[in-house]
């Protein structure tokens, strides 16, 4: 038996791989890093990014079979993404009741020469809006997703995606001092 036959009776739990399964490992090699990224953002630490997409991952894959559409994978790996993330935010602030603002963490001194006065001021900007427009801001600008795609992402309509948008901007335009 070769290596990927394995891979593929591992992740098949020995059924035969049909149109119905969806290909879990496809979609966390390819997206994997964006969700670390997305979930950073939305959570300020790496370790708790990681966590929460790596349980997002094993959960997509424990319900693969559960899917009814298996090209909207993508789709729910990021809503569960997004979920989790609201769940670690909901126990910090029952445990810290709403601890210091946001720093954004430094891994290296190559990053910290990098993380400039403006992004500084723009995530702290960003972590002070209302949960749902940070989220569609940073879905719109980190992930580069459309408004249908956010929409999806964040079980709301198309209509409310974008004005949640441009709600966020302006508001965010507002708390830097900028002109609409």
């Amino acid at each position: 038996m070769r290596l990927c036959d394995v891979e593929v009776e591992l992740l098949t739990h020995g059924e035969p791989l049909t149109r119905q399964h969806v290909d879990v490992a496809a979609i966390f090699a390819e997206h994997q890093l964006g969700l670390v990224r997305l979930a950073l953002l939305m959570l300020g630490d790496r370790a708790s990014a990681e966590d929460v997409v790596q349980e997002a991952f094993t959960r997509t894959h424990a319900s693969r079979d559960r899917l009814r559409d298996p090209d909207k994978a993508l789709a729910y790996v990021r809503s569960a993404v997004l979920n989790g993330c609201r769940s670690v935010l909901r126990r910090r602030a029952t445990v810290f009741r709403r601890a210091l603002p946001y720093d954004p963490p430094v891994w290296s001194a190559e990053s910290a020469a990098l993380v400039g006065e403006e992004r500084r001021e723009v995530l702290l900007a960003l972590q002070r809006l209302p949960r749902r427009q940070r989220e569609a801001l940073t879905l719109r600008y980190y992930l580069d997703l459309s408004d249908p795609e956010i929409a999806e992402t964040m079980g709301i309509s198309g209509g409310t995606a974008r004005s949640t948008i441009a709600r966020g901007l302006a508001a965010l335009a507002k708390q830097l001092g900028e002109r609409s």
